[in-house]
């Protein structure tokens, strides 16, 4: 594996070489928007999400949540039953009410989201102007902002896109001459510490992360802020970012030793820094990661992998297998493919490799069976089905939860892969 990267041009047409791209429009199962509260309410330690919605939506958010279940959380459900939806209460004011006694009880709360589990058709409720009334209401002790998580027509990551895009506006203003980087998406504590110094190391000194711990730092954004994307689901952020006059910086994504060193690499050339002080500074890290890896890489060499679209992750982690780890790709499923946010990606995939974007989930079944993988990556609603079938799976939410990026995580996100194959060595020996 070359350890310069180089970064592939993005064509204007989106082209995807010689890949075997298809599209699928028909059933699919995933996780809708509202699951991204559970990573994005640790993240932002001052924030509250209220989801206005049903009971199911009640039951969806504490059934991923359960791990949390002995903290105080800082997500609720504001429920709209029958008497809601047949006009009979005035879900306005019931909102106001709900909204004024948790404010009063939660004082640490600074960003409250109301998330919507359903667009206002079906809710009967504006969440967008009811935001903007509440935030009147209520600042400037708290700022009160709206987005959906409806999983109508969107996939469980898309609710941190959501989520982030309806933040840029409430960024300050930059009017800095200097360029200043900004890490958009969601990364662990941990990880974003990682981050900051390999970037101090490299040499660039001013580095914001978006979303920020606190909604109180805010980092401003303007014409001299240059973004690096660390989440490949951020397209509506991105246009939103790119709106206020910042500059995207296409990279790999940093997941392994490859994808961590070229999304380095890529801030560091847009700072006018050459690409082997990248690799010199970064070399003590670098071959922890390699050795890492290398105990995964043993079980992993030459296994197949199919992956049913589920988080938008999958065309990084499929470079990462197929790369890093040797597996084969049979089929590599992806709810959207955003063709230039994923070029360079796209490119380091092997030559005739089936992309999937959306989903039938039906004939996605058959051609899973069909192939019969060594694993499977897949949402919890397949992976007990094909379990049963005698397919080995890997839950794609995990994917999510865990810290997968950098130098440092890049053993942790192989093993994630190893780990299932190793238990079905050890059931069927």
């Amino acid at each position: 594996m070359s350890e310069i990267i180089p970064l592939h041009p993005v064509n204007a047409a989106g082209a995807c070489g010689d890949l075997d791209v298809q599209v699928e429009r028909g059933q699919r199962a995933v996780f809708c928007g509202l699951t991204g509260i559970i990573w994005l309410h640790r993240k932002i330690q001052d924030a509250f999400f209220l989801v206005v919605g049903s009971r199911t939506c009640a039951h969806l958010i504490q059934s991923a949540a359960g791990v949390m279940i002995f903290a105080e959380p800082r997500f609720g459900t504001a429920i709209i039953d029958e008497r809601d939806l047949a006009g009979l209460a005035d879900a306005n004011e019931e909102l106001d009410r709900v909204v004024g006694e948790l404010l009063a009880r939660r004082k640490d709360i600074k960003l409250l989201f109301l998330v919507g589990s359903c667009p206002s058709e079906v809710i009967k409720l504006d969440l967008s102007r009811a935001a903007q009334r509440l935030s009147r209401l209520h600042q400037p002790q708290v700022r009160v902002l709206n987005y959906s998580g409806s999983g109508i027509e969107t996939t469980f990551t898309q609710g941190e896109d959501a989520c982030l895009a309806s933040l840029v506006p409430e960024l300050p203003t930059s009017h800095e001459t200097q360029p200043r980087l900004m890490v958009v998406g969601s990364l662990a504590d941990v990880v974003e510490d990682q981050m900051r110094g390999l970037f101090k190391a490299i040499g660039i000194e001013h580095v914001d992360f978006f979303p920020p711990r606190r909604s109180t730092a805010l980092p401003e954004v303007g014409p001299a802020t240059r973004f690096l994307l660390a989440q490949p689901f951020l397209a509506d952020t991105t246009r939103a970012l790119q709106a206020r006059g910042a500059h995207h910086v296409p990279a790999l994504f940093p997941l392994g030793v490859e994808g961590t060193t070229q999304w380095l690499q890529a801030a560091a050339t847009a700072w006018g820094i050459a690409p082997q002080h990248v690799l010199d500074v970064t070399q003590a890290p670098r071959q922890r990661a390699q050795q890492a890896l290398t105990r995964h890489r043993a079980l992993l060499n030459e296994r197949s992998v199919f992956f049913f679209p589920d988080s938008q992750l999958e065309i990084p982690l499929a470079r990462f297998l197929h790369r890093e780890l040797g597996m084969q790709l049979t089929e590599v499923g992806t709810p959207y493919l955003h063709r230039q946010h994923l070029a360079a990606e796209l490119a380091l995939l092997p030559s005739g490799t089936r992309v999937t974007e959306g989903q039938h989930v039906d004939p996605q079944l058959d051609r899973c069976l069909h192939l019969g993988p060594d694993l499977v990556v897949c949402g919890l609603g397949l992976a007990n089905p094909l379990e049963a079938k005698g397919l080995t799976t890997k839950w794609a939410i995990e994917l999510v939860f865990t810290p997968i990026q950098g130098y440092e995580q890049a053993g942790d996100l192989a093993g994630l892969f190893s780990r299932p194959l190793h238990r079905r060595l050890k059931l069927v020996a």
